[in-house]
């Protein structure tokens, strides 16, 4: 996952990105030319981008960059990975340095995780034949 400081962020870089609030539906636009999705936290405990991400990820077989903005912090990134998120832009007070820590701390985001995920569909005990043969 990238990380970007808040400073990085432009907000609407043209045609190909797509900025959905938190209610909106992500199965209803139209993606035709989107590279990139903005979804928004619009505070920490607010966790609908999440779900978002995650259904455009499998359900719409978006696979562009789904950018996470807002109030993201250092401790949500794992899980923003593991929805579907490619990059995040971290709130304007949370440091670069100990967001790449505890980043770094989850190696391989869904590797070795108990449940499947949005990139990692699969659990990692399961073999991709045995998937094919269930």
């Amino acid at each position: 996952m990238k990380l970007l400081p808040f400073a990085d962020h432009v907000a609407n870089d043209g045609p190909a990105v797509l900025v959905l609030s938190n209610d909106a539906d992500p199965l209803l636009p139209a993606l035709d030319g989107v590279t990139r999705i903005d979804l928004h936290f619009p505070k920490f405990s607010d966790g609908r981008a999440f779900s978002q991400a995650f259904l455009l990820r499998r359900r719409r077989g978006f696979s562009g960059e789904i950018r996470a903005t807002g109030d993201v912090l250092a401790d949500q990134l794992a899980q923003m990975a593991r929805s579907g998120f490619d990059v995040a832009v971290l709130r304007a007070d949370q440091d670069m340095a100990t967001a790449q820590r505890v980043l770094a701390s989850y190696p391989g985001y869904g590797v070795g995780s108990y449940q499947g995920d949005a990139v990692d569909v699969l659990p990692h005990f399961k073999e991709a034949g045995e998937a094919a043969a269930a």
